[in-house]
């Protein structure tokens, strides 16, 4: 009787040309499983997940990863070392290779490198439909913390009253830091500082000072503010959601209400999950899809 030998699977650093490839497969991976539960892909096309972990391989602040198998590359995964809390993913196997361990190889060696940089904690968003994803990262020891749904649309209101929203810039930094720092017990100012460059950071004042800010109103980008109200008046001033949309925190059912009374509606269920340390919230917050 012949028996399947399981090909082994090595790990190792990325390098920019693994873009491509690395791209092709992630788009693979999420319009499949996607397509599989009814739920739209999260990228509109390859060229979309070729050009995010091509950056991603070669921006400083992010450690990426590739597995191989018999020589071919079959999945990848990234962790955002820019805060003393980092963030994983995406993480992502070639639809036609699994069961070869290679998820958990590539979630390990994150891991392990989160640990030697001395990370205070790390997390990850995944799709609330994908059941081998949730048990995976429970059994390397994460933690759910917060349903998350994932909204897109442009809001009927296009205005708060009391509230300005304005582009962020460098001499908003220190204020939203400390905004940082009060409602969750770290900042992700190198986050913010390179999402000001690039002019998609937004801040909201209210009463003379700032109380909200955003990186990047979408997928990829995270807010912060004192009150729901900051967070309605930084979402409002949007003219539309970036790549699938943002994620709001499902137990925040004030914001989810005003959200699908103006029109957004939920794309996925989405959760966020921890290892290290985590404080909840004190006040009103949009995660990235990476945390």
């Amino acid at each position: 009787m012949s028996s399947k030998i399981k090909s082994e699977v090595v790990v190792r650093p990325a390098k920019a040309e693994d873009g491509p490839v690395c791209g092709q497969i992630c788009y693979d991976a999420f319009a499949s499983i996607n397509a599989a539960h009814g739920f739209p892909c999260d990228f509109p096309g390859p060229e979309a997940a070729v050009g995010l972990l091509s950056t991603l391989f070669s921006s400083p602040g992010f450690f990426c990863v590739v597995a191989e198998s018999e020589g071919r590359i079959v999945g990848s995964n990234g962790l955002d070392e820019r805060s003393i809390i980092m963030g994983v993913g995406p993480i992502t196997i070639d639809p036609a290779t699994q069961n070869l361990g290679a998820g958990r190889k590539l979630m390990q060696a994150v891991l392990d490198r989160a640990s030697e940089r001395g990370a205070a904690g790390v997390r990850l968003v995944q799709a609330a439909f994908h059941n081998r994803s949730l048990s995976l990262y429970t059994s390397l020891g994460f933690d759910i913390r917060e349903p998350l749904s994932c909204v897109q649309g442009r809001t009927l209101e296009r205005s708060i009253t009391g509230c300005h929203a304005r582009p962020a810039t460098p001499d908003d930094l220190s204020a939203c830091n400390a905004l940082s720092h009060q409602v969750h017990g770290f900042d992700r100012g190198v986050d913010l500082a390179q999402a000001i460059e690039h002019g998609t950071a937004c801040v909201v004042e209210r009463a003379g000072r700032i109380t909200g800010y955003t990186s990047h109103l979408g997928f990829f980008g995270h807010s912060t503010a004192e009150t729901n109200l900051d967070l309605q008046s930084l979402i409002v001033s949007a003219e539309s959601l970036a790549g699938s949309g943002i994620l709001v925190p499902s137990r925040n059912s004030a914001l989810l209400r005003w959200c699908l009374a103006n029109g957004l509606r939920v794309v996925q269920p989405m959760t966020l999950m921890s290892i290290g340390l985590y404080n909840d919230p004190a006040g009103a917050w949009l995660p990235s899809v990476l945390f």
